[in-house]
C-alpha cells in the first residue's frame, strides 16, 4: 500500500491558479459590500438633496429634501416657485427652489380676514400691500386646497409665499418634496 501525502487542513482552496484565503475572502467581501453601500449610496442620492435657504422666512437654513415626498400639515415643503413676472424679477429666470411650511394640504380651508390669512381658521400669516420695493401684491388663492397641493406659507412677515398670487397653491407639478431642517 501505498503512503498519500496528508492534506492540509487549512481553508484554502484553489480555482484557476488563485487561492481563496481568510484574507482574500474578507477582502473580497468588503469589496461586495462597499459595491452594494455605493449602490444604496446612489439610491438614496437619487431620492434626497440637501438645499440651502438663503432668505430669511425661515428660522433654519439647511434642509434634507425627500424627493417626490408628498408633504403633511406642517412638514417643511420644498417647491419650484413658478414662472410669474415678479418672481422673475426678484430671483430671476431660473428662480431657486423655496422652503415653507405645509399649513394647508388637501381639503383644508383658505380664508382671509382682513390682513390675515387663516388655514382652516387658524390665522398663519399676515398679508402685505407692497413688497419692500414697492410692487403692488395681490393676495393669493382661498377656498379649499385642491387635490394635489398645498398652501405653503412662513410666519414671516416678508414670507413670499401662497398668500400671494405670484406663488399661489403649490401643487404636484412644481412640488419637488418635504423636508427636515438640520442646521
Amino acid at each position: 500500500m501505498m503512503d498519500l501525502p496528508r492534506q492540509a487542513s487549512t481553508a484554502r482552496a484553489s480555482t484557476g491558479g488563485g487561492t481563496f484565503t481568510p484574507r482574500r475572502v474578507a477582502a473580497a467581501l468588503c469589496l461586495i459590500m462597499a459595491g452594494l453601500g455605493l449602490g444604496e449610496l446612489s439610491d438614496w442620492r437619487a431620492h434626497h438633496a440637501l438645499l440651502i435657504n438663503a432668505s430669511q422666512s425661515l428660522p433654519d437654513w439647511a434642509f434634507l429634501v425627500e424627493r417626490g415626498r408628498f408633504p403633511s400639515r406642517g412638514d417643511f415643503v420644498v417647491f419650484a416657485p413658478g414662472v410669474d413676472p415678479l418672481v422673475q424679477q426678484h430671483f430671476g429666470a431660473q428662480p431657486p427652489a423655496f422652503v415653507k411650511i405645509a399649513y394647508g394640504v388637501p381639503g383644508d380651508r383658505v380664508d382671509r380676514v382682513g390682513r390675515d390669512v387663516r388655514v382652516n381658521g387658524r390665522a398663519i400669516a399676515r398679508l402685505k400691500p407692497r413688497t419692500r420695493q414697492g410692487e403692488l401684491l395681490v393676495p393669493g388663492p382661498v377656498g379649499l386646497v385642491p387635490k394635489g397641493c398645498v398652501f405653503a406659507a412662513s410666519p414671516h412677515k416678508d414670507g413670499f409665499d401662497s398668500r400671494y398670487a405670484a406663488i399661489g397653491f403649490v401643487c404636484r407639478d412644481r412640488l419637488i418634496g418635504s423636508a427636515e431642517a438640520i442646521l
